[in-house]
C-alpha cells in the first residue's frame, strides 16, 4: 500500500522524531510510505492533487487533525490522524479550529491518542464516537553517541568550570518556541546558582521560532548560570542526557514530551512542570518530580540533590514504566494493524 504521511517536519523536534518512527513502523510491514511537511502545501486541493498522481497513493495518514489533518480533507482515500498536544490543549479553544478538527474526525477511519486522557477530552470536545480513537503511548528507544565528549559539550555551550565532574548540571530539552517556555525559570535559577555556583541550567533544542531564539539569547546571555547549548544530533543528545543530573521540563503544553520519555529511558531523573500532558506520564515522587512554579522547581530540586534514596527511586520507576507503557515493539504492531483498516 502506498501512503501518503504529513506531519509538521521542522528538524530534530519532537513531531519529527515521532513522524519517522511511525514511518519506518509503516515501511517494516511491506507498505511505501511518503513523509511529507505540511509546510510544503498552502490548501487541501494541493494534497487532493498530489494524492492522484501517478502512480497514485492509497492512503495517507497525519500527525495533529488542525495542522496536517485538514490538509487531508480532499482526498479520496481513506486517512487516519494522530492527536498533536495542540491539537488538545490549544486548538480546540478556538472556535474554527474545532470545527475544522471535527471535520476531520468525522472523515478519518481512525484517530490516536497518546494518553487515555487525551482520548477523553477529545470525546469530550470533539467527538463522542469513542470506538474510532485508540490509544497509543509513544514508543521509546534511546541511542547514546559513543564519541560524546561532556566536557567539550560544556566548554562549547559556555559553562567555564574546573570542576567539571562536581557540576549539578541540568539539562532543558525543548524546541525553541514560546510554548515551551524556557525562559520560565531562568530568573530563579540563575538567584539559585548565585548561591551554588555548582547548579547550572543548559537549554538545549532546535531554534524554531527566530524571533523567540533571539529574545532567549539576548536574557541568557546577561543570566549568570544559564546557558544555551547548540542543537545536536539525536544520539549526542542522548549522551547530554545520560551525563547531566536531571532533565526539565517548563512547557506551558504537552501532548506526550519524548524528551521526558527518553529521560527516563536513560536513567536520568525527570523535572516536569505540572501540566495536564507531564502529569499524564510523570507520577510526582514516584516516575519523577513536578512543580507548578519556579520556587517550587528550585525545592524539588535540593530534594534530589540532597535525597540519594529519591534520586534512585524515581530513576528506577521511571525506567520500569517507560519499559512496560511505551514499548517500541508495541506501537509498531498497533499501527500496522491501523494501516489494516485504511484498505
Amino acid at each position: 500500500m502506498k501512503l501518503l504521511f504529513l506531519a509538521c517536519l521542522s528538524p530534530k523536534t519532537g513531531n519529527h522524531t515521532t513522524a519517522d518512527r511511525i514511518r519506518s513502523h509503516i515501511e517494516s510491514a511491506g507498505h511505501t510510505c511518503e513523509l511529507r511537511d505540511v509546510a510544503e502545501f498552502q490548501s487541501p486541493a494541493e494534497v487532493a492533487n498530489l494524492v492522484c498522481q501517478h502512480p497514485p497513493f492509497e492512503g495517507a495518514l497525519a500527525i495533529h487533525l488542525y495542522r496536517a489533518g485538514r490538509l487531508l480533507m480532499d482526498v479520496q482515500v481513506p486517512f487516519g490522524v494522530i492527536f498533536g498536544g495542540t491539537d488538545i490543549n490549544e486548538d480546540v479553544k478556538v472556535e474554527q479550529k474545532r470545527v475544522v478538527m471535527e471535520q476531520v474526525l468525522r472523515k478519518a477511519r481512525f484517530a490516536v491518542a497518546f494518553t487515555d486522557k487525551m482520548k477523553k477530552e477529545a470525546e469530550l470536545f470533539l467527538l463522542s464516537n469513542s470506538g474510532k480513537i485508540y490509544v497509543q503511548p509513544q514508543g521509546i528507544q534511546t541511542e547514546v553517541s559513543e564519541k560524546f565528549c561532556w566536557s567539550e559539550f560544556l566548554r562549547s555551550s559556555g559553562v567555564s568550570s574546573k570542576h567539571v565532574d562536581e557540576l549539578h548540571v541540568f539539562l532543558l530539552v525543548c524546541g525553541i518556541r514560546r510554548v515551551k517556555d524556557p525562559l520560565y525559570l531562568v530568573k530563579i535559577f540563575s538567584e539559585w546558582h548565585c548561591e551554588n555556583p555548582l547548579n547550572v541550567l543548559v537549554i538545549i533544542g532546535p531554534k524554531i521560532d527566530p524571533v523567540f531564539t533571539v529574545e532567549l539569547e539576548a536574557v541568557v546571555s546577561r543570566t549568570a548560570g544559564v546557558f544555551l547549548a547548540q542543537e545536536r544530533s539525536q544520539q549526542e543528545l542522548h549522551a547530554a542526557m545520560k551525563k547531566c543530573f536531571a532533565v526539565v521540563n517548563s512547557s506551558n503544553s504537552e501532548g506526550m514530551s519524548a524528551a521526558i520519555l527518553e529521560a527516563m529511558d536513560l536513567g536520568v531523573p525527570v523535572l516536569a512542570r505540572d501540566i495536564p500532558g507531564n502529569a499524564a506520564v510523570v507520577q510526582h515522587d514516584f516516575t519523577g518530580l513536578l512543580y507548578a512554579s519556579p520556587q517550587e522547581f528550585v525545592h524539588q530540586s535540593q530534594r534530589l540533590l540532597s535525597d540519594h534514596e529519591l534520586r534512585e527511586r524515581v530513576v528506577n520507576n521511571g525506567k520500569r514504566y517507560v519499559e512496560e507503557h511505551h514499548s517500541l515493539k508495541h506501537e509498531r504492531e498497533t499501527y500496522q494493524q491501523l494501516v489494516d483498516v485504511l484498505q
